[in-house]
């Protein structure tokens, strides 16, 4: 039996250069300006890769997470975010300046061997969260304007024959993808991506690229990509060196869409989020329903945020940041539902870690002896889903619109391949 398994792509539709700290700041940080009147943000379903579309909607996740008085202290420069992915579509104008290198652990006839296109929109949505640059015409912007994007394909799409063809995610290959965007000196890897399996190599890639300053940045979930909707542990993001991932709606609250347990450590906003798509301009993702996909690259862009601002600190401490000044309301406690709650980049950027501060334990001060009290769980009850048959005839779903058509024009051939021994 083939030891690589294929992973959980929490998504709601469906030779690398040296990189170093010495970019300089932005010289005028961009700023998020709301429209009276503005095009309506289209979802992805009616998101065409053959046609540009761009709207002057700002993202609102911008706005909830204060990023324009974060932009005054740090906006991403000199910091590569590995986007460990199914690839990034270079050719969006909101990400040509974006992206350097690319590496792909894909080798199929028809698929551009760098890296830079994209054929199943995720990877690219993800980019464009992190490091979209502003646009004319446009007010998508990335939570890390100034942040270098390393593209690192370990999937073509989630379609089930490319899944059965051998071509959709794998934890060999998210192994390789971490190990290799370590190699080339990112300092933040977006994983959205998750899997119940602890697989050995995995842990291996996620200690090694932790031994050597880069902080893995993963998703805790989703409750609608996978046939396993318990609440239990999803890797990389249960590995203790991750920071693991959830996503909260429109109103701030988890929902009972994302997976909770003990490996959730933060959450960000994971709906309705306007992005890059494909190389056709905007589109909104995750139209009403939170993925922690989406979560986790706000939080991967945050993760650059303080990885520029304090850049002689390691991992642990630029995740210590992240969770000590998150966004909860008992300060001294974690639940299993937001972990250390939602996260807040500009607290995150000033935070002085003297060992005084209240919830998790500093890295470099340790235990804090006062006594955490506990939380007490919310009733997320799951209520049933009409397609629930439909889904689970097969282990990969891609929900609606361009993911899946633009990935099924690789489907034919893919299809005619011999299909590799994968266990799922």
């Amino acid at each position: 039996m083939n030891r690589a398994r294929t992973l959980a792509v929490v998504v709601p539709l469906a030779a690398a250069l040296p990189l170093g700290h010495g970019a300089p700041p932005h010289p005028t940080p961009p700023r998020l300006v709301a429209h009276s009147v503005a095009t309506l943000p289209l979802p992805v379903a009616q998101c065409t890769p053959d046609v540009p579309a761009y709207t002057t909607d700002v993202p609102v996740a911008l706005e909830v997470l204060n990023a324009e008085l974060a932009w005054r202290t740090a906006t991403g420069a000199g910091v590569t975010v590995a986007v460990v992915d199914s690839g990034v579509a270079a050719g969006n104008a909101h990400l040509k300046d974006a992206v350097t290198g690319g590496i792909s652990f894909v080798d199929l006839p028809g698929v551009d061997p760098s890296a830079l296109t994209d054929v199943a929109a995720h990877g690219t949505a993800v980019a464009g969260q992190i490091a979209a640059r502003p646009v004319d015409g446009s007010g998508v912007v990335g939570l890390a304007p100034d942040s270098t994007i390393l593209p690192v394909r370990v999937y073509v799409s989630t379609d089930e024959q490319v899944v059965d063809a051998g071509n959709g995610p794998r934890d060999d290959r998210i192994a390789a993808g971490i190990r290799a965007a370590a190699d080339a000196g990112a300092q933040v890897v977006n994983v959205s991506m998750s899997t119940t399996v602890d697989d050995p190599g995995l842990r291996e890639a996620v200690a090694s690229a932790t031994s050597r300053g880069t902080l893995v940045v993963a998703s805790a979930g989703n409750r609608n990509t996978t046939q396993d909707t318990d609440d239990s542990p999803r890797y990389p993001a249960a590995y203790p060196e991750v920071l693991s991932v959830t996503s909260v709606d429109a109103d701030g609250l988890p929902t009972a869409d994302a997976i909770h347990g003990q490996h959730v450590d933060i959450a960000a906003p994971g709906t309705d989020v306007l992005t890059t798509f494909l190389a056709a301009g905007d589109c909104v993702m995750a139209s009403g329903v939170p993925s922690t996909s989406y979560a986790t690259a706000y939080v991967s862009a945050a993760a650059a945020l303080v990885a520029q601002a304090h850049p002689d600190e390691s991992p642990a401490q630029w995740e210590h940041r992240l969770l000590a000044t998150a966004g909860r309301s008992t300060l001294d406690a974690r639940d299993d539902l937001v972990g250390w709650g939602v996260v807040r980049p500009t607290e995150a950027l000033a935070f002085v870690d003297d060992g005084t501060a209240p919830g998790p334990v500093s890295p470099v001060h340790g235990q804090d002896p006062r006594p955490a009290p506990s939380a007490s769980p919310l009733d997320l009850t799951q209520v049933e889903d009409p397609l629930d048959a439909t889904r689970r005839t097969a282990l990969w779903w891609a929900l609606g619109g361009a993911g899946v058509t633009v990935a099924a024009l690789l489907v034919g051939r893919l299809a005619r391949r011999p299909h590799s021994t994968t266990r799922r």
